[in-house]
């Protein structure tokens, strides 16, 4: 069976950063809560382990909603005085779907081998058991696309 049997791109993407929030889970569902008010889908998301108290928070989003996202991010500035919002636009989501996936090792260093061979800068990684979703920079997508595709035999 094949590890890999689908790849699916989204354009337009954004990734807004929250760097040093307190980790505190009441304040972090707070942060999502807010987004979700002001009408914000949001897609990827990716915290990393805490250090001295602190996360920091990434997600994706429609590049058509980062006016509202910081507009809704505006109210922690005052309540997360060290806070740091990064936003960066002009991404593509690359979501690489196997079933197998779960069963085959290697997959993913497989993926990131491929495209580290290719010059594609990562912004962000999520995955599950069957699927791994990358964010890039735009301008990498079709490169990246097409080697993907040569590598795991896909049409």
């Amino acid at each position: 069976m094949k590890p890999v049997t689908n790849l699916n791109v989204t354009q337009n993407v954004a990734m807004i950063s929250l760097d040093n929030v307190p980790n505190k889970i009441d304040l972090i569902a707070s942060i999502f809560n807010e987004v979700a008010n002001h009408g914000i889908n949001i897609d990827m998301i990716s915290q990393t382990a805490p250090y001295k108290g602190s996360i920091n928070l990434s997600f994706s989003l429609d590049e058509e909603n980062v006016p509202k996202a910081i507009s809704a991010l505006s109210k922690f500035k005052k309540e997360i005085p060290h806070l740091r919002i990064d936003i960066v636009s002009g991404l593509s989501k690359l979501s690489i779907f196997g079933e197998a996936m779960k069963d085959i090792p290697g997959v993913a260093a497989s993926l990131f081998t491929t495209l580290a061979e290719a010059g594609v800068e990562l912004k962000m990684v999520t995955t599950s058991e069957v699927d791994i979703s990358y964010l890039i920079d735009q301008k990498d997508e079709e490169k990246a696309v097409q080697i993907i595709k040569e590598r795991f035999d896909l049409k």
